[in-house]
């Protein structure tokens, strides 16, 4: 009899009916007691439905009656008080229904003669009321007969008869209420023993069933935990499979099928693991290697103990006068090299043959006399030979071959094939980079020859122009010295060809960098120019010029200046982008204010270009978002100033909308619940050709990237908008056409999640946004009513800032002179101190300083340190303290308050940000005394 089978009376049962057996078992089991939880399911339901619709209806019957008389009681009342015949249609209305409800309610109680005459109390009630209060009412006012209202109403009987109908009626419906609650825990005690059933079945037939899986698995399992063990047993810890073991089972069912299935597959598995690891064990010698014979030589020693070969000698492909050879360059286990041949011709021999038919030849039979295998004990004659060519690219880069005592196994001859392409892709690499090497150290010497020569030209050419004057009868002589010169320039030119082919890819990556430099340096010029040549006309102003030309100057200066720290502010904005250090600040944006902001802004500049300026906002627009707004204006400044740049005819206008969920879910590659704002700009400006659409989003790229373009720009504009609007998880989409106009649409969602693992130091943030906003704010957009509060302002400062005593620590005499003139003008009376050490002795003299001004860079002393004594040795606490500082890294602001500084201003100045600083601390000087 087979082990693992059961035998029930003379029959023989397998695994496949062991198991059709039981589970036909626990199916007849589950059957009768599902028949069982049904039957008892079905009077359960019964007695349901009977307290959902006998019951609900008599509840609804009941308030609907008592509604009805409502609906009269109310509808006398108002035709009484209105004398509109409307206000009775629902105490018609009720007078017709309420006799219907009262019979279908007491037909419902037949079952309950309690509740029937209780409601049959309530009849003659309503009768009553109806004859003698609201039939009475009613024909008393058809009749205008206001004594008898009057009297009615003051005798109070309809009112009577009503509070005595809703007390019985209230005592109905709680008498209602309990029968029904009685149901109800009758209908739950029901339900409980339904459930005590249920979890009596359900054990009964968990417990057949466990009594059938334990008899049929003992009887199946048996023999399959056998081979489970002996699974286990070749899995260590790590999961690491022992592909050496085997499997061993004594049965002869189906789980010996399944150890020898489970053999051959380790077998499979335990040849594909070697080979799969001496590929890699073979493939991590190459890397680092340059030189080919200490590449061959490597893959030798390796390969040879791999295929248990006991010789093994590399064959390189060589190339001389169109003749192809293959050269021994590296041997294994060689002993006398007289008897190895150092090279074969393409067919020569088996190794020539081997390279010729791009195949591998395995050699079984070899004679005694081949050659010996030598060790310290003796010498030996191999049995087996292998030879191999190793291809890349269909080329053979070279052969090897093997010599062993036993045969070679198919896992080394798959190892070896693997290896062909891998180890002659290395070859390729390493023979490729010794002739780059080769070039480059040909390259270097030819570089110092050319220029040795160029020095030799131009010491030639400077002693031909020394000896013009004098050398005039010599021309022939300088011809042929020209002509000598122009080939010696041939040749300097031929080899400088041959080098640019060597850095023409460098040339390539960094044109991008050169264009943006030639741009850069143009924008750079331009407010430089305009900023020395009106300086200088100012410096080297006699009093010929009047206060408003001077004034003018000053302003355009101001502007340049400006436009200066505007190009810094956008190259170190990419930078910060690049380098990841840009900080997203999230808080509430009033997205109704945006239509107002551009409008003061860009309107001056509409006006001035005679271009129409719209702006268009839907309805259905959140008022307020949750995102950085200040990154959200930057962008809509950028889109708004290219927009208008590039408009000279027409318009410009600013759409703000809701975007289509279909369209934000492809543009953000996300689906989200939080709707999404689309702000478009639309111009009918020059358009931008479909070819470069893609690129002006690029940093440094622009449409027409020379310097004698039309439009300027550094071409960073539209690369920042592209990253900040990526910040701030949205997008940015293009539509142009040439000479037609573009329509740039930024799609931004209304909540930015912010990841919580990224740094966010708000403050920080919002201080440098609000400085940058406040450095790059243009002059020329100045509205009147900014003019008309400067004004107020300096009237309110003649007061504020007359015979205020500043000191003021700056070693830069430039800014010492712009400060003190300012301040001056003012009425503030300014004392300079070179450095914090000189300050420091200044305020032991002098104490009586209403406001310092401390720079952070200085000699002998800088502002940290001069603060700190100020503070903590000097004990001058309430005295502010302004830092000055051209540092803008993170973190600045804070190391200069824990240094003691008030407050904090960035250089450039904004001399009217200084200026409101001095207010607010010389105000708060001024409470404070």
């Amino acid at each position: 009899m087979i082990r693992g089978a059961i035998t029930i009376k003379g029959f023989n049962f397998n695994i496949h009916a062991k198991i059709i057996i039981g589970y036909l078992t626990i199916l007849l089991c589950l059957v009768l007691s599902l028949l069982t939880v049904i039957n008892r399911m079905t009077d359960l339901q019964d007695e349901i439905d009977f307290v959902a619709e006998h019951d609900i209806e008599i509840h609804d019957l009941a308030n609907q009656i008592q509604k009805n008389v409502l609906d009269m009681e109310t509808g006398m009342r108002g035709y009484v008080i209105t004398g509109d015949e409307q206000y009775l249609e629902p105490y018609e209305q009720g007078s017709r229904s309420w006799q219907d409800n009262y019979n279908k309610l007491h037909a419902l109680l037949s079952d309950n003669g309690s509740q029937q005459r209780n409601l049959e109390e309530m009849k003659p009630l309503i009768l009553n009321w109806i004859t003698n209060s609201g039939e009475y009412a009613i024909n008393a006012k058809r009749d205008n007969n206001t004594t008898l209202l009057t009297q009615h109403f003051a005798e109070n009987e309809g009112k009577k008869i009503t509070d005595q109908l809703r007390t019985q009626f209230d005592s109905f419906l709680a008498t209602e209420k309990k029968l029904t609650t009685e149901r109800i825990n009758k209908l739950n005690e029901h339900t409980n023993n339904l459930k005590l059933i249920l979890y009596g079945l359900i054990i009964v037939v968990t417990a057949f069933t466990i009594a059938i899986a334990v008899i049929l698995s003992n009887s199946i399992v048996k023999t399959i935990k056998q081979v489970i063990t002996t699974i286990k047993g070749i899995t260590d810890a790590n999961s690491n499979v022992d592909l050496t073991a085997r499997i061993k089972v004594n049965t002869r069912d189906e789980s010996r099928e399944l150890a020898e299935a489970m053999n051959e597959l380790l077998s499979s598995l335990e040849k594909h693991n070697w080979v799969q690891k001496s590929l890699a064990d073979i493939s991590n010698l190459y890397q680092g290697i340059t030189d080919i014979n200490e590449l061959t030589q490597l893959f030798i020693n390796k390969l040879a103990p791999l295929l248990q070969a006991s010789y093994g000698v590399v064959y390189l492909r060589r190339e001389h006068d169109g003749e192809i050879d293959f050269v021994k360059v590296a041997g294994y286990a060689t002993v006398d090299d007289d008897l190895v041949k150092t090279r074969f011709r393409l067919g020569e021999g088996i190794i020539g043959q081997a390279a010729q038919d791009k195949r591998i030849f395995l050699i079984d039979q070899i004679p005694d006399n081949h050659f010996k295998i030598t060790t310290g004990l003796g010498a030996s004659n191999p049995r087996n030979l292998l030879i191999a060519p190793i291809l890349f690219e269909n080329r053979v880069e070279a052969v090897v071959e093997f010599a062993a005592l036993q045969p070679f196994d198919s896992q080394h001859l798959t190892l070896l094939d693997l290896l062909q392409d891998k180890f002659g892709s290395s070859i390729s690499s390493v023979a490729g980079r010794m002739e780059v090497e080769r070039l480059l150290a040909e390259s270097q010497v030819l570089t110092e020859e050319l220029q040795a020569q160029s020095e030799e030209l131009q010491a030639q050419s400077e002693e031909l122009q020394m000896q013009q004057e004098q050398l005039q009868l010599s021309n022939e002589y300088l011809e042929e010295q020209k002509e000598y010169a122009e080939q010696r320039a041939m040749e300097l030119k031929k080899a400088k060809d041959e080098l640019e082919d060597y850095s023409l890819k460098l040339q390539m990556s960094s044109q991008y960098k050169t264009d943006f430099l030639a741009n850069m340096s143009h924008e750079l010029r331009t407010p430089l120019n305009s900023i020395l040549i009106l300086s200088q006309m100012l410096m080297e102003n006699n009093g010929e010029m009047g206060a408003n030309e001077v004034a003018e100057y000053a302003q355009v200066v101001n502007t340049s200046g400006a436009d200066l720290l505007r190009l810094i502010d956008d190259i170190l904005d990419l930078s910060k982008i690049e380098a990841g250090k840009i900080e997203i600040v999230t808080d509430e944006v009033n997205v109704t204010e945006i239509p107002q902001t551009m409008r003061n802004m860009f309107n001056p500049v509409a006006a001035k270009k005679n271009l129409q300026f719209d702006i268009i906002t839907d309805s259905n627009v959140p008022p307020v978002i949750s995102t950085d707004g200040q990154r959200l204006q930057q962008i809509l400044k950028n889109l708004l100033s290219n927009a208008f740049k590039f408009t000279e005819q027409g318009g410009v206008t600013l759409q703000i909308e809701l975007a289509p969920p279909e369209k934000t879910g492809k543009l953000l590659n996300k689906q989200t619940k939080e709707p999404v704002l689309a702000i478009s700009v639309t111009d009918t400006g020059i358009g931008i050709p479909q070819d470069k659409q893609q690129i002006i989003f690029d940093a440094f790229q622009q449409v027409d990237g020379t310097t004698n373009r039309q439009y300027g720009g550094t071409g960073l504009g539209l690369s920042i908008c592209r990253e900040f609007t990526r910040l701030l998880g949205g997008a940015i989409e293009l539509q142009s056409e040439p000479q037609k106009g573009s329509t740039f649409t930024l799609y931004i969602p209304s909540r930015l999640d912010v990841d919580e693992s990224l740094p966010l130091d708000v403050q920080l943030a919002q201080e440098e946004a609000a400085a940058a906003s406040e450095v790059t704010e243009e002059p020329a957009r100045m509205s009147e009513e900014r003019k008309n509060g400067q004004a107020e302002e300096e009237s309110s400062d003649k007061q504020l800032f007359k015979g205020k005593k500043v000191l003021l620590v700056e070693d830069d005499g430039r800014n010492v002179f712009a400060l003190v003139t300012a301040l001056e003008r003012k009425g503030v009376t300014v004392n300079v101190a070179q450095n914090g050490k000189q300050a420091l002795d200044m305020l032991q003299n002098r104490s009586d300083y209403d406001l310092v001004f401390m720079d952070i860079m200085m000699p002998v002393m800088g502002g940290y340190e001069a603060m700190k004594i100020i503070r903590e040795d000097l004990g001058m606490h309430n005295l502010p303290i302004i830092a000055l500082t051209a540092k803008a890294m993170k973190g600045e602001r804070d190391k200069c308050m824990e240094a003691g500084a008030s407050d904090y201003i960035m250089k450039p100045l904004n001399i009217d940000q200084l200026f409101s600083l001095m207010r607010v601390w010389l105000t708060e000087q001024v409470n404070q005394g």
